[in-house]
C-alpha cells in the first residue's frame, strides 16, 4: 500500500506546530504532527503554564507573611508542596485536554480533514520524508508536500567539570508526571544563571521557604536588559533573602553528602557553595541536533538555530521553520506567542497559494514573571546607540505613579527610549506591579509610531499602573514630582 502523502508534515506539537496545523485544516489541507514527549510541547507541559501557576501560589504565601498595609497582621500560610505539585499537574492536564488533545484526530465542524499526531523521535530521511521512531520501537514514515520544523528548544547545559556525573535539575522540574518532575521542596537550592528562568524560579522557591543562592558569570542579572531594571530587581530579590553571586567562574561541581558542592572562583579567590539541589538555568537552545538536517540541506546558524528568510522558508524551498527552533533568526525571540504567531504565517506561506506574508519581529512585548514583573518592548538605550539611532532616554521611579502609592507598592522603575530625530518612542522597559499588562499599551504605540505626545494626550483611567507610561513621557519636559493627579 502506498504511503499517504500529507500536505504538511510538522515536526513538533507545541504552540507553533498547533497554530500551523489548525491553519492547514482551515485551508482544507491535511496535516500531521510528531511529538517526542508530551502533546503540546514545552509551554503547556513544563514551561509557561506550570511556572506561572506555582509563581502565583508563592506570591500568595509571601504577601500573607508581608502585608504592605499597617493594620494587617502577618500570617504564615502552610506550604504542602506535594499538594501544590498535584494541583499544578491537574491544571496542566485540563488545559492540555481542552486546548490541544480535543483539537486533533476529529474532522472539524466544517468537515475539513482531521489533524493527526504521531508520537516518537523524528528525523529526516529525505527532503520530503521523516522517520518517526515510537517509544516501543515502531517505525513510521511520514511524507509531506511541505514540511515545517517546529521542534522548539530545550535547556542549555554548560560545560562544567563534574556536571555530567552530578544530579541536577533544569526547568524541566516543572514537567507533569515525568521522572524529572520535582515533587519535594528542597531545603536549599543553588541556581546557575541570571536570566528570566533563574529569577522566576529562584524567587518562587525562596518564597516557599527554600534557601536560594543564584550564581552567574555575568556582572549582574538580566544581561541585555536596561541596567536600571536589573539593578532595581537585584535589590528587591536580595531584600527577600535571595543570595546573588555575580562575576564567577565555575570550576567544578560534585556530589557532597546528600547534596551538591559547586566550586567557584571570584575576585581571585576560590570558594565552595553547598546546597541540597542544583538547578541549571543558563538558557535554552534550539532542538535541531538529531533531526538529520544536514542530510537534506537545511542549514543552521552557529547557535544551532534553523536558518530562515522572512517568509520562514529554510534553505530548502519546501521546508519551513518557526518558533524557538529558529532562535534569533529574522530578529525572532524564543517565546510562545512568537511561535504561535509565526506558525500560522509559515502554514499560510506553504499552503495557501496566496501572496506570501513576511514576519515582523520588531515589536515583541515580553514579561518576566518575578514580583514585581519586568516587561519590555522595543530597543534598550544600548541597542539604540549600537544601531546608530540618536536617542534620548529617561527613567522614573514608580513612587511618582499614583496607583503605586495608593496600593503601597512603589517598587520599581520605568524607562523610555526615544528616537531624538523623530520623537518616536522606540523602547520601554518597566519593573513594577502589573508591568506585563501595561507593556501592551507601549507595544501598540511602538507598532504605530507613537510619540511621547501621544502617550500624554491619551486619557488614562485613574489610578492605574498604565499611567506610568504617561508620566514617564511627561518627564522629558517636566518635573514629574510636581504634578497634580491626572495632570499633564
Amino acid at each position: 500500500m502506498k504511503n499517504k502523502v500529507y500536505d504538511l508534515v510538522i515536526l513538533g506539537s507545541g504552540s507553533t506546530a498547533f497554530a500551523a496545523a489548525i491553519h492547514a485544516q482551515e485551508l482544507g489541507k491535511t496535516a500531521v504532527m510528531t511529538e517526542e514527549r508530551t502533546l503540546g510541547g514545552t509551554c503547556v507541559n513544563r514551561g509557561c503554564l506550570p511556572s506561572k501557576n506555582l509563581i502565583e501560589a508563592a506570591r500568595l504565601v509571601y504577601d500573607a507573611a508581608h502585608p504592605r498595609y499597617p493594620g494587617l497582621t502577618p500570617a504564615q500560610l502552610g506550604v504542602d508542596f506535594p499538594a501544590l505539585i498535584a494541583q499544578k499537574d491537574e491544571v496542566i492536564r485540563e488545559y492540555r485536554d481542552q486546548h490541544y488533545a480535543s483539537i486533533i484526530d476529529d474532522t472539524d465542524e466544517e468537515g475539513r480533514p482531521p489533524i493527526e499526531v504521531v508520537p516518537g523521535q523524528v528525523a529526516f530521511v529525505d527532503p520530503h520524508t521523516v522517520l518517526v521512531t515510537a517509544p516501543d520501537g515502531t517505525l513510521r514514515r511520514l511524507t509531506g508536500e511541505e514540511v515545517l520544523i517546529a521542534t522548539g528548544s530545550s535547556p542549555l547545559i554548560p560545560d562544567i567539570p563534574g556536571l555530567c556525573e552530578t544530579p541536577y535539575l533544569t526547568s524541566d522540574l516543572l514537567t507533569s508526571q515525568e521522572g524529572m518532575e520535582l515533587t519535594a521542596l528542597p531545603h536549599s537550592l543553588l541556581i546557575l544563571g541570571g536570566g528570566y528562568i533563574a529569577l522566576e524560579l529562584g524567587q518562587m522557591f525562596a518564597r516557599f521557604g527554600t534557601q536560594v543562592t543564584l550564581v552567574t558569570r555575568g556582572t549582574g542579572i538580566l544581561s541585555g536588559y536596561e541596567p536600571e531594571i536589573a539593578d532595581a530587581l537585584t535589590e528587591i530579590l536580595q531584600e527577600e533573602g535571595l543570595r546573588i553571586i555575580t562575576g564567577t567562574q565555575m570550576r567544578g561541581v560534585e556530589r557532597s553528602g546528600g547534596g551538591v558542592a559547586l566550586s567557584i572562583q571570584r575576585h581571585g579567590s576560590q570558594q565552595t557553595l553547598l546546597a541540597e539541589k542544583l538547578l541549571v538555568a543558563t538558557g535554552r537552545h534550539p532542538n535541531t541536533e538529531a533531526l538529520g538536517l544536514e542530510q537534506v540541506g537545511v542549514e543552521v546558524d552557529q547557535a544551532g538555530a534553523v536558518r530562515v528568510d522572512r517568509l520562514l522558508r529554510t534553505t530548502v524551498s519546501h521546508i519551513w521553520a518557526a518558533g524557538d527552533v529558529i532562535g534569533q533568526e529574522t530578529e525572532s525571540q524564543m517565546a510562545t506567542p512568537v511561535g504561535a504567531h509565526d506558525g500560522k504565517i509559515a502554514a499560510h506561506n506553504a499552503l495557501s497559494g496566496e501572496p506570501s506574508r513576511e514576519v515582523d519581529h520588531m515589536v515583541i512585548p515580553r514579561t518576566i514573571f518575578t514580583d514585581p514583573q519586568v516587561a519590555v518592548v522595543g530597543m534598550t538605550d544600548e541597542e539604540a546607540v549600537a544601531a546608530g539611532i540618536p536617542c534620548n532616554c529617561n527613567t522614573i521611579p514608580l513612587s511618582v505613579v499614583p496607583r503605586a502609592g495608593a496600593i503601597r507598592d512603589t517598587r520599581g522603575v520605568i524607562k523610555m527610549v526615544l528616537d531624538d530625530t523623530t520623537g518616536r518612542v522606540i523602547g520601554v522597559s518597566m519593573l513594577g506591579t502589573n508591568a506585563g499588562e501595561v507593556i501592551h499599551e507601549a507595544a501598540m504605540a511602538l507598532r504605530f509610531g507613537a510619540t511621547t505626545d501621544d502617550f500624554i494626550d491619551l486619557i488614562h483611567a485613574y489610578p492605574t499602573m498604565a499611567e506610568a507610561l504617561k508620566i514617564v513621557s511627561i518627564s522629558f519636559t517636566k518635573d514629574v514630582n510636581r504634578l497634580s493627579c491626572c495632570a499633564s
